[in-house]
C-alpha cells in the first residue's frame, strides 16, 4: 500500500491528513503547534495519526509538508545576516530600490522605509562586467574578489548579483567558486541561478531574500528530516512551494525563496481537489486560521498565479498563488482604543500561546473565538470532545468589550463577528472585484479551523453562492499538501518587440527550456512519461514597466503565432485594467513549467440519505440570530448522508471544525459530504 501524509503547520494547530492511496481511506489529526520548534508538533501528530491508522511511520511513502518557516523568518526579522557582492557602481542597489511608496498621497511623510535585507555596510563592489548581450566587457579581478570576500568572515549567507548575469553567469560562478574556497560552509546564492531575468533590483532582492532565509530553512529541513528518519520514516520528504507545487526537501535548502507562501498555498491546492470532485469550478477560498485569513481565487479549476510573492513589506520575484492575507482569525483580539472609542478586531492575535480565553490556556483578552462561543456558534466541545471550551471565561472576556462600549453582551459579541467578517470580505474583494471578476459567479469555500463558522456570512456579503463547507475543513491545507504534485520552472529574459521576433526562435528556446525542466524532475525519480510541460510568456505594451503573464499552449503558438498571443494579451489587459493601448507588443520573459503526475484520488462517496438529517442530530441548542436568541439544532457531521437537507439556524460539528448555517439559509449535503449552503 502507498501512504501519503500531508502536514500543515499553522500558528495555532498543526494539521495532519494521512491517505491510503490504494483505497482512498484517510485519517486526520490536529495537534497544538509548538512555535519554539515546529518539528516537535509534527512528530507528536505523526505518532498519533499512525496509531489511528494502525501503521508505523515506516509505512509512509510520501511526507508532504507546507511550512511557514521562511515566511516567519522574514516577518519577524530573523533572517540571517547576508553579505552582498555586486558590480562596480551598483553598491546601493538595495537602498535605491524602486520609487513606489505605499499609502497614497503624502505616504512618504509617514511611511518608515524598511531596512534592506542586505545592509549597505555588508555590500561590496567588484570589477568586471558583462554587456547587455551577455558578452564580457571587462574580466573580473580575482585578487579583488578575494579581498572583498575576506570582509564576510562570520556571515551566515552570501549573495552574488552582477549586472547582466542573467544572460551570462560565468562571472557569478567564478565568484561562487572562490567563496566556496574561502568561506566553507557558508551558503552562496547566485542571482543567475535563483532568478535569471532582467531588472537588476528585482533579481538582486530575490536572491538576497533567498540567502537570508537559506540558513534558517536549511537547519529546519535537515532537523526535520533527521527526526523523521530517527522515527522510522524512510519515505521521501517534499515541501509545498508558493506556487502550489512540490519540491524536494534537498532543493528547498538551496532555493527557499520558493517557500515564502508555502503555508497558504496548501489550502488553495486542497480547495482545487475538493472542487474537482464536487463539480465546482469557480471558487473563492476562505482559509481562516487562528491568526490570519488567506483568500484566493480559482477560475475554471485553475488558481490564479502571480509573479511576485509578497510577505510583509517584502515583494520578491517568485511565482506564487495569488493569495491575500489579512490579520483576521479565530485568535484575533478585540479591543476599544482610548483615542477613538470604536471597536477594533485584530490584527493582533492571541495565537497558540496563550490563545483565546475559551481555550483555558491563560489567555485573558477577548478574541473572535470567544465571541463565537458567547453567541452559541461554537459548542463547548472541540476536536471530537478532546478539547473543551471555557464558556464562562469567554463571557467574562467579551463582557469587558460590552462594558467599554456601553452595550449588551450579545451585541458586543456580534459586533466582534461582524467586524472580522468585514475584514475577510475586504480581502475577498481584493482578489475578485479589484481583479475584474464578478464574485456572483463563484462559490465561497470556507476551511481552516474557523472558516466554516464564517463562510455563510461571507457569502451573504459577497452575493456568492453556495457557501461550501468541505469535508475535513480544518485539515484542508494538509489535504492540499497530500494531493498536489511536483512542480519546477525555469525562466529566461527575452526582451523583443513582436514585430522584431522570429517565432521559430521563441519555439526553439521554449523547447530547450522544456528539456531542462524535464531533466530536473526526472532527477527526482519521476518517469519522463509522467511529466507535463507548460509554457508562459510575460508580455507588455512597449514602454510599460510591468508585464502580464500568459499561459501558452505550444500547439496554439504553432497555429496562431505571436498574433494569437497579442490578441490574448489585449483581452487580459482589458479585463485587468479596462483599456488597451495602440503601442507595439513586447515579449519580456519566457518560462517553462514541468509538472509531475497528477494524483488520481477520488473522494469517497457518502451513503445516500432520504433528505432528513434527524439521524445526525445531537441535541437542540440556542444561538444568537437576528438580534435574539433562537432555537437551533446541533448535528454530527460524521452521521450525515448524501442528500440531507439542514435548515438553519444549525451547527454541524466534527473533529476539526464547526460549520454554522444561518437562520435564513439551508445546507445540502452533496455526494462527497460537502455541505452546500444557499439562501432558503
Amino acid at each position: 500500500m502507498t501512504y501519503r501524509l500531508g502536514v500543515d503547520v499553522g500558528g495555532t494547530f498543526t494539521d495532519l491528513l494521512l491517505f491510503n492511496q490504494a483505497s482512498g481511506a484517510f485519517w486526520r489529526h490536529k495537534t497544538p503547534s509548538t512555535p519554539h520548534d515546529s518539528s516537535q508538533g509534527i512528530l507528536n501528530g505523526l505518532t498519533a495519526i499512525c496509531e489511528k491508522a494502525g501503521i508505523t511511520p515506516a509505512a509512509i511513502d510520501y511526507f508532504l509538508h507546507g511550512t511557514t518557516v521562511a515566511t516567519n523568518a522574514i516577518l519577524e526579522g530573523k533572517g540571517s545576516r547576508v553579505g552582498l557582492i555586486v558590480s562596480e557602481g551598483y553598491g546601493q542597489v538595495m537602498q535605491i530600490a524602486r520609487s513606489f511608496v505605499p499609502g497614497g498621497l503624502a505616504g512618504w511623510i509617514v511611511w518608515p522605509k524598511p531596512e534592506p535585507l542586505a545592509a549597505l555596510e555588508d555590500t561590496v563592489e567588484i570589477t568586471g562586467r558583462m554587456d547587455a548581450q551577455g558578452n564580457e566587457l571587462r574580466p573580473i579581478d580575482e585578487d579583488g574578489i578575494r579581498a572583498a570576500l575576506s570582509r564576510f568572515t562570520g556571515f551566515e549567507a552570501l549573495t552574488v548579483s552582477l549586472m547582466n548575469s542573467y544572460l551570462n553567469g560565468a562571472h557569478e560562478k567564478r565568484v561562487g567558486e572562490i567563496a566556496a574556497e574561502m568561506l566553507p560552509g557558508v551558503p552562496v546564492s547566485l542571482s543567475h541561478e535563483v532568478l535569471p531575468e532582467m531588472q537588476e533590483y528585482e533579481r538582486t532582492l530575490t536572491t538576497v531574500a533567498n540567502a537570508a532565509v537559506r540558513p534558517v530553512v536549511g537547519k529546519y529541513v535537515r532537523n526535520l528530516r533527521a527526526s523523521l528518519r530517527d522515527g522510522g520514516m524512510a519515505g521521501s520528504l517534499s515541501l509545498l512551494r508558493s506556487d502550489g507545487g512540490l519540491m524536494s526537501s534537498e532543493k528547498s535548502e538551496e532555493h527557499p525563496v520558493a517557500l515564502l507562501m508555502s503555508g497558504p498555498a496548501g489550502g488553495v491546492t486542497g480547495a482545487l481537489w475538493v472542487g474537482k470532485n464536487a463539480g465546482i469550478r469557480n471558487i473563492l477560498t476562505l482559509d481562516v486560521g487562528g491568526t490570519s485569513t488567506d483568500v484566493a481565487l480559482i477560475e475554471n479549476l485553475e488558481a490564479r498565479r502571480v509573479r511576485t510573492t509578497e510577505v510583509g513589506h517584502l515583494a520578491v520575484r517568485a511565482s506564487a498563488l495569488d493569495v491575500k492575507t489579512v490579520g483576521a482569525g479565530g485568535g484575533s483580539i478585540a479591543y476599544v482604543p482610548e483615542l477613538t472609542g470604536a471597536l477594533r478586531v485584530g490584527p493582533q492575535s492571541a495565537g497558540a500561546v496563550p490563545g483565546p480565553v475559551a481555550y483555558g490556556k491563560g489567555g485573558t483578552l477577548p478574541t473572535v473565538t470567544d465571541a463565537n462561543v458567547v453567541l452559541g456558534y461554537l459548542p463547548e466541545n472541540l476536536l471530537g470532545g478532546a478539547f473543551k471550551l471555557d464558556r464562562e471565561g469567554a463571557t467574562r472576556a467579551v463582557q469587558t468589550i460590552a462594558d467599554r462600549l456601553g452595550i449588551g453582551l450579545m451585541e458586543a459579541a456580534r459586533g466582534i463577528i461582524d467586524i472580522v467578517n468585514e475584514n475577510m470580505f475586504g480581502a475577498l474583494r481584493m482578489i475578485s472585484v479589484q481583479q475584474g471578476y464578478d464574485p456572483r459567479h463563484f462559490a465561497v469555500m470556507g476551511f481552516g479551523g474557523a472558516g466554516p463558522l464564517h463562510v455563510n456570512a461571507i457569502s451573504k456579503l459577497m452575493g456568492a453562492w453556495p457557501a461550501v463547507s468541505p469535508v475535513s475543513p480544518g485539515v484542508l491545507c494538509a489535504l492540499g499538501d497530500a494531493t498536489t504534485r511536483m512542480r519546477t520552472e525555469i525562466a529566461r529574459s527575452f526582451s523583443r518587440r513582436f514585430d522584431e521576433t522570429d517565432e521559430g526562435q521563441v519555439t526553439a528556446l521554449l523547447a530547450e527550456m522544456a528539456t531542462q525542466v524535464t531533466a530536473e524532475l526526472t532527477g527526482e525519480g519521476i518517469a519522463p512519461a509522467d511529466i507535463t510541460v507548460q509554457f508562459e510568456l510575460d508580455v507588455r505594451y512597449e514602454g510599460q514597466a510591468f508585464e502580464v503573464p500568459l499561459a501558452i499552449d505550444p500547439a496554439m503558438l504553432a497555429s496562431d503565432g505571436l498574433a494569437g498571443v497579442a490578441a490574448r494579451f489585449d483581452t487580459e489587459h482589458k479585463r485587468l485594467f479596462t483599456f488597451n493601448m495602440d503601442s507595439a507588443h513586447e515579449l519580456v520573459n519566457l518560462r517553462a513549467v514541468a509538472l509531475g503526475p497528477l494524483l488520481e484520488l477520488e473522494a469517497q462517496r457518502l451513503p445516500q440519505g432520504d433528505g432528513d438529517p434527524i439521524a445526525a442530530k445531537l441535541r437542540d441548542h440556542q444561538l444568537w440570530a437576528d438580534g435574539a436568541m433562537a432555537p437551533a439544532v446541533i448535528y454530527d457531521r460524521a452521521r450525515l448522508r448524501a442528500g440531507d437537507v439542514i435548515p438553519g439556524p444549525a451547527i454541524v460539528t466534527e473533529m476539526d471544525s464547526t460549520t454554522l448555517i444561518e437562520a435564513d439559509c439551508v445546507g445540502t449535503v452533496d455526494a462527497f459530504g460537502n455541505i452546500l449552503i444557499n439562501l432558503a
